[in-house]
């Protein structure tokens, strides 16, 4: 499938049972249910995805199982985060052999790496799959490496690297990101609390993890944003802002899927070393759930 580089592709969660074996019916069925409610691609195996918990042999089998859920009705998108570049290498043929229509590219994991490695990174990959669609991750607050103007520069020939999730919770990148390269990339906003922001500046999708639990408020977000619907567009996102913080958190893997069992779709359990939630982190969430379910918005026709 021709991947249509706009709108909101949430980042899924994979859904696990509490002996921390993964739940593939579940994971479809959390896939059939934000295809249904309006999403515009998918992304499995990123960072709400607990990539690096899986093992190989999980990973391929999930995506396979998300490929049969998404049934070509959207894009489906891979995150690639391993070690070593030749990790890289070793992953991507086996997730385009299920089906995978681009790949969400990381630096390598760990190792946090010279801007001159960065660059050999994404070039060697790129070159190596010329015919694989690849968007950028940056997430430098995560992954302690940041994918600056200057790297990317170094990426424009490659064309295959299309888009850039930008996570980097610097709302100037944005306009950077067009200033040096025009439309040359297509730029995703990766951040949830700052998603109608970079939006504005001229973002053309959001990958989002609070969209796992809230679709319809993603989705609506998103179009209203489009459409210039701004009053309407802001009224809704100060009321989705402090469940946009928890994407913030370190916790962000543990805050998201319980926001999306408080909600009656999906199961909070993760995989050690990540724990659910206890005590006063665990209750602040709950009472943020608790009080945007109370205060939920009736949602604008877009």
């Amino acid at each position: 499938m021709d991947i249509n580089w706009q709108g909101v592709f949430p980042a899924i969660t994979t859904q696990f049972n509490q002996d921390e074996s993964i739940n593939y019916a579940a994971t479809q069925q959390q896939v059939d249910r934000l295809i249904q409610e309006g999403v515009d691609g998918i992304i499995a195996l990123g960072t709400v995805g607990e990539n690096c918990s899986l093992h190989e042999n999980e990973k391929i089998k999930l995506l396979s199982a998300v490929k049969e859920a998404v049934a070509d009705r959207v894009p489906l998108l891979s995150g690639a985060a391993e070690y070593t570049t030749q990790g890289v290498i070793h992953y991507i043929p086996q997730a385009m052999q299920v089906g995978v229509d681009g790949i969400m590219l990381l630096p390598g994991m760990v190792y946090s790496a010279s801007e001159d490695e960065v660059i050999t990174h994404y070039q060697t990959v790129a070159h190596h799959f010329s015919d694989v669609p690849i968007m950028v991750y940056n997430n430098p607050a995560v992954y302690g490496v940041d994918v600056s103007i200057a790297v990317m520069t170094q990426l424009v020939q490659c064309q295959n690297i299309v888009a850039i999730k930008e996570s980097s919770s610097d709302t100037r990148r944005i306009t950077e990101l067009f200033n040096h390269f025009g439309e040359r990339f297509i730029v995703f906003g990766g951040v949830d609390d700052i998603a109608l922001e970079c939006l504005l500046l001229g973002a053309k999708g959001w990958v989002s993890g609070l969209t796992n639990a809230f679709p319809k408020e993603s989705v609506t977000l998103y179009k209203l944003a489009c459409a210039g619907r701004l009053a309407e567009a802001r009224a809704l996102y100060r009321w989705f802002l402090p469940l946009l913080r928890l994407d913030t958190l370190p916790t962000l893997v543990q805050c998201i899927k319980l926001v999306d069992q408080l909600c009656g779709q999906g199961a909070e359990w993760v995989r050690a070393p990540r724990r659910p939630l206890q005590g006063e982190a665990r209750q602040q969430v709950i009472n943020l759930v608790e009080q945007a379910m109370a205060q939920r918005p009736n949602l604008p026709v877009y």
